[in-house]
């Protein structure tokens, strides 16, 4: 039986559309390639000196480029190795599987392909994606090790994210608690991706361009690259390093940053030689929790979490797509 996606049966409209098109529709940005600030939050355990120091790059780094990489984290290797292998074996699994509605025995659909809104090439993600809720995961099927591994690395990281997001917060006047309070481990979720290889690569995306709605974002990746932010009004990509996560910041933390930390749109290109994966956790508030900046003239009003996921869905069907943390803007 057939692993992949039909893209091709599905969205065979725009592809004939399409084919007429290429020279227009081809990409024409110019990229250049770029290592994100690197950090070693190793360096958080040493002396007041070095930890500040540790502190004050990150929070550099999350002003100016809204991402990071980061090194001693404490998420051990074979713990990262393990997650990938057991998403190569998951992603292997037929296509009928993957599409049944009660895949790996969870309530909520958890396998996305494609992009349903799609309208052109360019509007279509050529990935597909096992999104699940922590407070899921006890409900999986073991299938294999994929259950116990994604407990053992949802815990880990969840740590690392409250670490980070806390360390973040300290010279913003947040209060300590705010994330603890806030964001309960079955409040985050994690997306494992697979970016198959595609043969359309020069017309359309892995991921369609968008920025992040949690807090803060947490990312494992393979080699092959193709992650790109933009940056200073133009697109740069970002150079895979095979001994960090890369962490990002979403439209939460920019809105109670008051707009300090920039939550950057970014996009996964699609690679015409080799499948791509790559793992992210998403550090979210519980839906009840009010988002307000951490300080005056606020440049956006405050809202909920369920309040921001329900506009989401507004602003889907009225255009297509995510706008994001501008439809709160004061």
């Amino acid at each position: 039986m057939a692993t992949e996606p039909p893209f091709f049966e599905k969205y065979k409209a725009i592809f004939q559309s399409s084919a007429n098109e290429k020279e227009e529709s081809a990409m024409v940005d110019v990229f250049e390639e770029l290592e994100l600030p690197l950090v070693d939050i190793g360096h958080l355990n040493l002396g007041p000196f070095e930890r500040q120091e540790c502190i004050e790059t990150m929070a550099r780094a999350a002003t100016e480029w809204g991402f990071f990489q980061i090194v001693n984290h404490g998420i051990p290797e074979e713990l990262l190795n393990r997650l990938e292998h057991e998403q190569v074996k998951v992603f292997q699994q037929p296509f009928d599987n993957k599409s049944e509605e009660n895949f790996l025995n969870l309530s909520v659909q958890s396998y996305r392909w494609g992009n349903p809104l799609a309208t052109s090439l360019r509007t279509l993600s050529w990935s597909e994606a096992l999104h699940i809720s922590i407070k899921d995961i006890s409900e999986m099927d073991e299938y294999n090790n994929l259950r116990s591994t994604i407990e053992e690395y949802a815990e880990k990281v969840n740590v690392l994210a409250q670490r980070l997001a806390e360390h973040l917060a300290q010279n913003l006047g947040i209060r300590a608690s705010y994330f603890r309070d806030n964001c309960s481990p079955s409040s985050s979720s994690l997306r494992m991706n697979r970016y198959p290889s595609c043969p359309y690569s020069s017309m359309m995306f892995g991921i369609i361009p968008h920025t992040d709605t949690d807090f803060l974002t947490i990312v494992s990746q393979d080699q092959v690259g193709g992650l790109q932010l933009k940056r200073d009004g133009r697109w740069v990509s970002v150079k895979p390093n095979p001994k960090a996560l890369v962490v990002n910041i979403g439209d939460f933390y920019q809105a109670l940053s008051n707009g300090k930390y920039k939550s950057i749109t970014h996009r996964v290109i699609a690679n015409q030689e080799s499948e791509r994966y790559s793992a992210a956790y998403f550090y979210c508030p519980t839906y009840e929790t009010v988002i307000e900046s951490c300080s005056r003239p606020s440049l956006y009003r405050k809202f909920s979490f369920k309040e921001y996921r329900e506009q989401i869905q507004k602003d889907v069907k009225a255009t297509g797509g995510k706008v994001g943390i501008s439809q709160f803007l004061l």
